[in-house]
């Protein structure tokens, strides 16, 4: 959609809205629609190719309105993650269909789903013991209840461990940049003999330092062995899984018990959008569920619902906004092979800039490109690149966040606008270039 037809969409969907609100009284208060009215409306699985937007606006008014704004709102959110999840190629008991145990739900961000994960899986293992030893306090579990996460994880998970009153221990990577899984065993051999209760692991597809991958197939057996909640974080990752090529980062899911990826980060999803998926949703349930009389309905016990009612059980508030409608004009606008086509592009433009660092001596590439981040330095001091990048953000022509990677002061260079070009990145790095010759030259001074 170019700006002009963006313009004239705009002032459609105002018009919309305000026939809406002018004709509000003639439109019924409570829905007529029983639960699962929606699924049989709409396909099973999202389009390969765009649909028209006037043909998703009339089927607002046919399929939206009937349940405004609930139970659409749930409704449509169990359909629309069980189409990314069958783009994605997640095994099926992750997925709700019609009588599935798991499902997913849309939560704020990683962050929030890291913590959801975790205090599911600390309500479960709590009382797992106690079933076991009813003389067990709760308090007295929480004291010895220790998580394990890569050394590479994302700061917010480190955070769930301080909001969820647990121990988290970072996990040495490996050279590339992944969890040791081998590291991860000795540190719960070694907890368990010092009477520490292992319950949680986080293995993060992507890192946000130098978008490394920890290997599922090691982790995985591991904590199904040691009966470990396995949550995976592919906050920015996980939109590539669905091109086929970028699929097999993702083998080893099957061993998870909840996975997560931000549509909001890579997938054309405007903030916030972040999916999570289950394999048993009554695991968040059992830790999340109150039922005081005003949240009570008629139909909260007949399984039909997903997230009942509106979601509030699989998630830390209770108010939530309508996420899937969003979801659903993007799924059907650009269609899977659209989608695709716009993660093939960035990974190709990464590459490219890439192999622009690598024909320059005095550059190095500092990790494995993967997919749209690109980890590069000038050959020397932390010092020398901490003034290349002290200028390149100065000059306010493009904005670089930096990381480290071990002791090495890296730059990151991220492809993610939904409007760049092989030119944007061309000029980017000649104005990299540029900079990075004043640097040397001031160093020589």
């Amino acid at each position: 959609m170019n700006s002009s037809e963006f313009r004239r969409r705009g002032k459609e969907m105002v018009d919309y809205v305000a026939n809406y609100m002018e004709g509000i009284e003639s439109r019924q208060v409570y829905p007529d629609v029983e639960p699962g009215y929606l699924r049989p409306l709409i396909p099973a699985t999202a389009p390969q190719e765009p649909d028209t937007f006037e043909d998703i606006i009339n089927d607002i008014e046919k399929i939206i309105m009937p349940g405004a704004a609930s139970p659409a709102c749930t409704e449509l959110e169990t359909v629309m993650m069980d189409w990314l999840g069958k783009m994605l190629q997640l095994p099926e008991a992750f997925l709700a269909g019609n009588q599935g145990k798991g499902g997913g739900v849309i939560q704020g961000s990683a962050s929030e789903a890291t913590l959801v994960a975790l205090l599911a899986a600390r309500t479960k293992v709590t009382r797992r013991l106690q079933a076991a030893s009813p003389e067990l306090t709760p308090a007295a579990i929480m004291e010895k209840l220790v998580a394990y996460a890569s050394d590479q994880a994302h700061s917010s998970v480190e955070r769930a461990g301080l909001i969820g009153g647990v121990k988290l221990k970072a996990i040495p990577s490996d050279g590339n940049y992944a969890m040791c899984a081998s590291a991860l065993q000795e540190a719960v051999q070694k907890d368990k003999a010092a009477g520490l209760i292992p319950f949680f692991v986080v293995a993060t597809l992507g890192t946000t330092s130098c978008c490394s991958f920890d290997n599922l197939l090691e982790v995985g057996p591991l904590c199904n062995k040691e009966d470990m909640w396995l949550h995976i974080d592919a906050a920015y990752a996980g939109s590539a899984f669905i091109c086929p090529e970028f699929r097999p980062l993702l083998h080893g899911v099957e061993f998870a018990d909840s996975f997560n990826f931000n549509p909001h980060k890579w997938l054309l999803v405007n903030f916030d959008c972040s999916a999570m998926w289950v394999k048993n949703r009554t695991d968040l349930t059992g830790a999340f569920k109150m039922d005081p009389v005003y949240l009570k309905h008629s139909h909260q016990d007949s399984g039909k619902l997903l997230p009942s009612p509106s979601g509030l059980h699989w998630q830390l508030p209770l108010g939530r906004r309508f996420r899937s409608l969003k979801m659903w004009f993007v799924f059907r606008m650009y269609g899977v092979k659209g989608l695709q086509a716009y993660i093939r592009k960035h990974v190709q433009l990464s590459h490219e800039f890439e192999s622009l660092v690598s024909q320059d001596p005095r550059f190095e590439i500092c990790a494995q490109v993967v997919l749209g981040l690109v980890c590069f330095r000038l050959k020397g001091s932390n010092k020398l690149n901490e003034a290349l990048l002290q200028r390149i953000n100065s000059a306010k022509k493009i904005h670089l966040v930096p990381c480290h990677l071990r002791d090495k002061f890296v730059l990151r260079f991220a492809i993610c606008s939904r409007t760049v070009e092989s030119s944007h990145v061309q000029l980017a790095w000649e104005h990299i270039r540029e900079l990075a010759a004043a640097v040397l030259s001031a160093e020589r001074e």
